[in-house]
């Protein structure tokens, strides 16, 4: 060997560490697994071979295709596939079943002979792409066949050799180990979101008045929360409206949120006093029992005489103020009643106020990841959340709630929960 074979060599070895790497690299870089597959077979196309596909069996019993190509393809053979019947003997069906990895050569690309009908279209899916020589894999996650990576080249560049089977095979531990990975996180995510879900009550029915609440977690993230809302109805028969949101993103900030939630209720149904007074018995419970612990808190009771008018008695420890949206689309924020985080000094006095509920008018208790954008300032936020309500007004609850979620928080990096109350029109029914 020459030092041009030497450097040959060294460029070659060099050429397919930079590729692994960048691999790797657009695997780290998502937690979308598709995401992920899509920029790794873009990367094998362009630097390793022509073209190149990832077949991933899917959790509905089908396959996923993703193609990336070196040329342009007017008609890339992507999309959903079935899965290889019993009788497919082809290269793609054997390494769905865990063989492998297969070199095929110009000799096994021109038998396009094949019996079975899923073989028939494999073989001509390699043929349109010109395929000269190509490697597969088996993905392999914990045991189990998860996929197949092809690689392939056309006859401009050198074919494939015994050479190239460690590192495609190396590519495919990495591929099926990211695959892996993006599953479990989102299983973990729908855990952690139905353990979520599963803390939040259901609202109770109350004559004339109309309630909607919404919960949606953060998006990108596996991790539950402390946001709640709450409604229930006193034992004085007037209705209870709650929402909240215990300091951090974590199973912790879940468990207190609830047992906050548990307490507030038993100690509102217990003691008829101004909400101030309940949130002030409601910090003295959680420095008791979740020291260092801190939480945003709204207690409001909605109650009037039949037929209106309505009042609200309200009270915040460091939440964010309620929205009144009049049935003409005035809005304006009920600032009264504000004191300290839950968490911080039960010395501190927790006022109360009053504020007139119009007919037809919308009240809406919501916790900050409706508002808040990084980079730029809370009032930015509030301002964007009235000018929304405002449009609607005379919606239903339940479309007030999902329109403000969509045009609110659509990806929102924090959880959002909301509760709204329809107050009805003057003089409708007794109370």
């Amino acid at each position: 060997m020459d030092e041009y074979d030497v450097d040959e060599a060294l460029q070659q070895a060099l050429d397919r560490l930079t590729a692994l790497a960048h691999i790797s690299s657009a695997l780290a870089g998502t937690l979308d697994g598709r995401a992920g597959l899509e920029r790794a077979c873009r990367i094998l196309a362009q630097r390793l071979c022509d073209w190149c596909t990832v077949d991933l069996i899917t959790e509905q019993g089908g396959i996923e295709r993703i193609f990336a190509s070196r040329r342009s393809t007017p008609h890339p053979p992507g999309g959903l596939l079935a899965q290889p019947p019993e009788t497919a003997a082809g290269p793609l069906a054997r390494v769905l079943r865990g063989a492998g990895p297969l070199l095929l050569t110009a000799a096994d690309l021109g038998d396009v002979r094949r019996t079975d009908p899923w073989d028939r279209a494999q073989a001509r899916t390699r043929a349109e792409q010109e395929t000269a020589s190509a490697v597969m894999a088996p993905l392999r996650a914990r045991r189990e066949v998860v996929g197949a990576v092809t690689v392939a080249r056309t006859g401009n560049r050198p074919p494939l050799a015994e050479a190239d089977l460690p590192l495609v095979e190396d590519i495919a531990h990495r591929l099926a180990l990211a695959v892996d990975n993006a599953r479990l996180h989102r299983e973990t995510e729908h855990i952690a979101e139905r353990l979520q879900r599963s803390l939040l009550p259901a609202l109770p029915r109350v004559d004339r008045l109309t309630m909607a609440a919404r919960y949606v977690p953060a998006h990108g993230t596996a991790q539950v929360g402390g946001d709640w809302y709450d409604a229930f109805v006193l034992p004085t028969g007037r209705t209870a409206l709650i929402i909240g949101d215990v300091t951090g993103h974590d199973l912790r900030a879940a468990v207190t949120m609830s047992q906050l939630r548990n307490m507030l209720r038993g100690i509102a149904c217990d003691r008829q006093e101004p909400p101030g007074a309940i949130l002030s018995r409601l910090d003295l419970a959680q420095h008791a029992l979740y020291p260092g612990a801190t939480a945003s808190c709204i207690y409001a009771v909605v109650h009037g005489p039949d037929g209106g008018p309505w009042e609200l008695e309200h009270a915040s420890a460091g939440h964010l103020p309620p929205l009144l949206v009049t049935h003409e689309g005035d809005t304006g924020h009920l600032e009264g009643g504000a004191s300290l985080l839950l968490g911080v000094d039960t010395r501190l006095p927790r006022p109360s106020a009053t504020d007139p509920l119009p007919p037809l008018s919308t009240l809406l208790l919501y916790t900050d990841g409706l508002v808040e954008r990084r980079g730029e300032s809370l009032d930015r936020g509030l301002a964007r959340l009235r000018q929304h309500a405002a449009a609607l007004a005379r919606e239903s609850c339940d479309s007030f709630c999902s329109e403000l979620v969509a045009g609110l928080a659509p990806d929102s990096t924090d959880d959002v929960a909301l509760l709204a109350l329809r107050i009805p029109a003057a003089g409708a029914g007794r109370r």
